[in-house]
């Protein structure tokens, strides 16, 4: 799903760097407000992990599209919508650097569609279903994997439009979209899995920690 520099057209680099660049400014004016120092290690061991899992990729389908898990939602659902963003920054800001997976250019579209959409969407999904639920440990676990499952295959629906509606992309919008979608709405079967594993055990040992407070919009 990391989009790779000379995928875009420059009108849609443009756009969703500047969309991104909304973002960020929200998400870090809201964590100077949140952040506590018992979110520094929690951010930091999130983070990590999720650098890990990203770097594992599988080939799709046409013009080198590739399938990953992401853990935006996971990150989210300790941190909040934009704590996720941050994270989810930072960790495709140094594998575009370093490892040269996801474009410089494409950074803003990477980060709108692994930062933006699926921690805002995994997030609030995650709430929305555990309050429909009781707010009880089974409504948390069934909320989580809802929204790892959904929040994966709605960036990867990002992800294809992106280079769909790019010129210099080979495939139109009718190939891309559905590769990807299909694709990551499979795989995304697992990231909800392995979200609602990683909730549930935290629920047992240390639920203090899905208890921090949220850095996000509300």
């Amino acid at each position: 799903m990391h989009i790779p520099d000379g995928y875009l057209d420059p009108w849609v680099l443009a756009i969703f760097f500047i969309l991104t660049a909304i973002m960020w400014f929200l998400a870090f004016r809201k964590a100077n407000k949140v952040i506590e120092d018992k979110h520094i290690p929690l951010f930091a061991v999130l983070t990590a992990a999720v650098f890990a899992a990203q770097m594992i990729n599988w080939p799709i389908g046409p013009g080198g599209t590739t399938a990953h898990l992401v853990g935006g939602a996971l990150v989210a659902i300790f941190l909040g919508a934009y704590g996720g963003l941050i994270s989810m920054t930072v960790i495709l800001l140094i594998q575009a650097l370093l490892f040269g997976d996801g474009g410089i250019t494409a950074l803003g579209a990477n980060i709108w569609n692994m930062g933006v959409v699926e921690c805002f969407v995994g997030y609030y999904l995650y709430k929305t279903i555990s309050k429909a639920l009781g707010d009880t440990s089974r409504g948390k676990i069934v909320g989580a994997f809802f929204g790892g499952w959904i929040g994966i295959t709605l960036a990867a629906f990002f992800c294809g439009l992106q280079i769909g509606i790019s010129t210099i992309f080979p495939y139109d919008i009718a190939v891309s979209v559905p590769v990807m979608t299909i694709y990551h709405g499979l795989l995304g079967t697992i990231e909800g899995l392995i979200t609602a594993f990683v909730v549930g055990y935290t629920l047992k040992v240390r639920p203090d920690l899905l208890e921090l407070p949220k850095i996000d919009p509300l």
